[in-house]
């Protein structure tokens, strides 16, 4: 438990609620009925404030420009939280007085409640890693392990035999491109670069370039993964982006919270049996995530592998997932680490 509350304190987070100025008409969401922070499943009561005692016809609510309901007059109204997505949520009351309609917007954050459990790990082989490769990105298709490194000058995508380290298939990105994630589906290869906002896809058997693209929006490029129909993006933020591997645009995202406390930097990632695993840069840690509402079930402290390589001037941070279905294990690494661990995952 020690090294779990470490880790949430570090990750840290907090805004409350905000609102609009008051109106001419003095109608105003009345905030002293909207908590700070709400999880799943609890009732929003929100009101709204009459300072002129003017009369109200009717009031419309709305969350996220979805509407929620109406009363008459100034009746009471309740809505719970259910389905929408851990974050900040915007509430909307549109109040009706002889015929006028006058909105007033707060913001509410939805929180996770769930407890994470806090997991082990057993090393189960221990192989070696290609000192000069500064790892962004790592996971098995069909048997065979890919790595996508980064750097200026440095990026490369590797097809590598993962007992000895060497790699049989590379292709070398433009020194203008600092490589970033990848990930494989569909016999492609993606792969994202840091802050160019460019991205490219290979054909696996050869890594012969199929097409290059721009982001959907000016975002970094960190982690990358798929679920075996979607692309999954994260930016160095709380949010991962949802994409389609064809157009590759933006199809919606998450935010990751650890209970009350947004999850930043994520790196790397990595899907495994509907659950997105993720490094959380620098701070010798995965976390395990809910791809539906971005709530963190388990935390993964790997510091002590730090003390079994071999620490080199450019040694730098775990990071470097994958998962070998046929195993069962996962395979985690850190940039220019010379060891490429096999290890087992329990509670």
């Amino acid at each position: 438990m020690k090294a779990f509350k470490y880790f949430t304190v570090i990750l840290l987070a907090g805004i409350t609620v905000t609102s609009c100025a008051p109106t001419e008409t003095g109608f105003q969401i009345d905030e002293t009925k909207i908590k700070a922070t709400y999880t799943q499943g609890e009732t929003v009561n929100p009101a709204i404030a009459n300072p002129n005692n003017l009369k109200i016809d009717s009031v419309a609510f709305a969350l996220n420009n979805k509407r929620l309901g109406s009363t008459k007059g100034n009746a009471a109204f309740s809505f719970p939280l259910n389905e929408e997505k851990l974050g900040y949520q915007e509430l909307i009351a549109t109040v009706y007085s002889e015929g006028k309609p006058t909105a007033d917007t707060t913001r509410l954050e939805l929180v996770s409640k769930i407890q994470p459990k806090f997991l082990k790990y057993t090393i189960v082989n221990t192989y070696p890693h290609d000192i000069t490769s500064y790892t962004q990105g790592l996971q098995f298709y069909n048997g065979v392990l890919y790595e996508g490194t980064g750097q200026y000058g440095e990026s490369k995508l590797l097809r590598t035999d993962f007992k000895t380290g060497k790699a049989d298939l590379n292709v070398n990105l433009h020194p203008k491109y600092f490589g970033e994630g990848i990930t494989v589906l569909n016999g492609k290869v993606y792969q994202l670069t840091w802050q160019e906002t460019t991205g490219f896809v290979y054909d696996v058997t050869n890594f012969k370039k199929l097409k290059e693209f721009q982001y959907d929006k000016q975002i970094e490029g960190w982690g990358l993964t798929n679920d075996g129909t979607n692309l999954y993006q994260s930016d160095g933020s709380e949010k991962i982006y949802t994409l389609d591997p064809e157009t590759l645009k933006i199809t919606g995202s998450i935010n990751v919270y650890s209970l009350d406390s947004k999850v930043k930097e994520l790196n790397e990632l990595e899907w495994v049996d509907g659950k997105i695993y993720s490094n959380v840069y620098q701070q010798k840690a995965i976390v395990v995530i809910d791809p539906k509402t971005g709530a963190v079930e388990g935390v993964l402290d790997l510091s002590g592998l730090e003390t079994k390589i071999t620490k080199l001037p450019d040694t730098d941070v775990l990071n470097g997932i994958a998962y070998n279905p046929a195993t069962k294990t996962f395979f985690v690494t850190g940039k220019n680490w010379d060891k490429l661990f096999e290890i087992k995952i329990t509670e």
